[in-house]
């Protein structure tokens, strides 16, 4: 359960402003139909972090080892970072769809989530708890937290959340996990 309210915690603070929010609030201004984009987020967000996980959870047993354990410490120190750097919607292509809402969703979200701070923060969960269905529930469930009031209340959101304390506040989260890996590692 700890691996499950763990990843759940970190991605939906992690997400709110990221490049994928942005996204899912682009989409939903594009298509103006909730539910197709919100199961496309959901089927992606699955795919991609069950991937992910199953990566973190692979490299944790290949790389079993006092020095992967403070590897794992420090790339969560490291996403406190890199959380806050705020992501900003100039970055995302404005093409045209030529699919449906939920295949564009699909699509587009699994290609965005590649390399993202919560696709890599999905990989350390994953190697953290070695516990792939666990991190991929509470990934996605902090993906959809963060996302469905993004697609339905789109801009608005935005413009109302403090966007700098949240960036914050998700940094310190990382900063923790990160040091009580490192703590955990220390007493050994």
């Amino acid at each position: 359960m700890e691996a499950f309210l763990t990843s759940t915690a970190v991605v939906a603070l992690a997400e709110i402003g990221d490049k994928t929010q942005l996204l899912a609030i682009l989409l939903a201004t594009r298509f103006k139909r909730p539910l197709p984009i919100v199961a496309g987020i959901l089927v992606a967000t699955l795919a991609n972090h069950f991937l992910a996980a199953l990566v973190g959870q692979q490299a944790a047993a290949l790389l079993e080892g006092v020095w992967f354990r403070y590897l794992i410490a420090a790339s969560f120190i490291a996403m406190a970072a890199w959380t806050l750097v705020p992501d900003k919607i100039d970055d995302l292509e404005d093409k045209p769809a030529r699919f449906g809402p939920f295949l564009t969703t699909t699509v587009a979200f699994f290609l965005v989530e590649m390399g993202d701070k919560t696709q890599i923060a999905t990989v350390a969960l994953g190697a953290r708890f070695a516990e792939v269905g666990w991190v991929t529930a509470g990934t996605t469930l902090g993906m959809m937290l963060a996302n469905v009031p993004a697609v339905y209340l789109g801009n608005e959101l935005v413009k109302r959340v403090p966007m700098k304390t949240v960036r914050i506040v998700a940094a310190l989260l990382f900063l923790a996990i990160g040091i009580w890996v490192l703590v955990q590692t220390l007493r050994g």
